[in-house]
């Protein structure tokens, strides 16, 4: 379906106080000082395609696909900040990168606040080993060149925190034009995958009306798929689109 010519965001799931959609890769969610000469936004889609106020709880990449949680009025949007505030989003993102870690491992790495915010805050990821593989290109003098399917757990929000931490651990995010590997990139770019392969996959919150947990997962499609199935990677199974619990 299109809206004013545009896609409308696939909804994953949606009541009366809150939605969560699945953001593609290469929109913007809002208009900020990173939005250059930007006219299409995330927000301004959202806006028309349920035809009323949406209010953003948090934001994502514009490279980065996957969930992304809105509240229909003022009240949910403040009861899901202050669940945002307390830690109690679980936001599990896939990624892929350069070389395979260990099967579990935390990076615990201060990071400034990006563009005009120098001062650095603790930052801390946590990721876990889902799968590895390998493509018959020569690196670093080997004859093949090594990947993995992370996921990732930012335990807090720091500007482009995944994207950093890879890079600091040199296991850098595949198609990060910022802080990844060229080399790497231009390979997967061969190979048909032109986007940054970090997907906002599974996002767990409390309902500001209920207070169930919710869990919502966003799945995997177009190039983030097609670079999974370069490796034969499948994930483990779904946990369904809005389960409460």
């Amino acid at each position: 379906m299109q809206e004013s010519g545009r896609m409308q965001l696939l909804v994953l799931y949606e009541d009366a106080w809150l939605a969560v959609v699945d953001k593609p890769a290469g929109l913007m969610v809002h208009d900020s000082v990173l939005a250059a000469h930007e006219t299409d936004f995330a927000a301004d889609r959202l806006r028309a395609q349920f035809g009323r106020p949406i209010f953003l709880v948090h934001r994502l990449d514009r490279a980065t696909s996957g969930c992304l949680l809105l509240a229909f009025d003022r009240d949910s949007a403040s009861a899901l900040g202050k669940a945002v505030m307390a830690q109690q989003l679980d936001k599990r993102y896939l990624a892929v990168c350069r070389g395979w870690p260990e099967e579990a491992f935390t990076i615990d790495h201060p990071l400034d606040g990006g563009p005009g915010k120098p001062q650095k805050k603790p930052a801390v990821t946590r990721f876990r080993r889902l799968a590895t593989g390998e493509l018959p290109v020569p690196s670093a003098g080997h004859p093949t060149s090594r990947y993995a399917l992370l996921e990732c757990e930012p335990v807090t929000g720091r500007f482009r925190q995944i994207r950093r931490h890879l890079k600091h651990a040199s296991h850098h995010l595949i198609g990060d034009t910022s802080h990844g590997d060229g080399r790497h990139n231009r390979e997967f770019r061969m190979r048909g995958v032109h986007r940054m392969l970090l997907h906002a996959w599974r996002l767990g919150f409390p309902h500001p009306q209920t207070g169930a947990r919710m869990e919502v997962e966003a799945p995997v499609s177009g190039e983030f798929a097609r670079a999974m199935e370069l490796f034969g990677w499948s994930l483990p199974a779904a946990t369904g689109s809005s389960a409460e619990r």
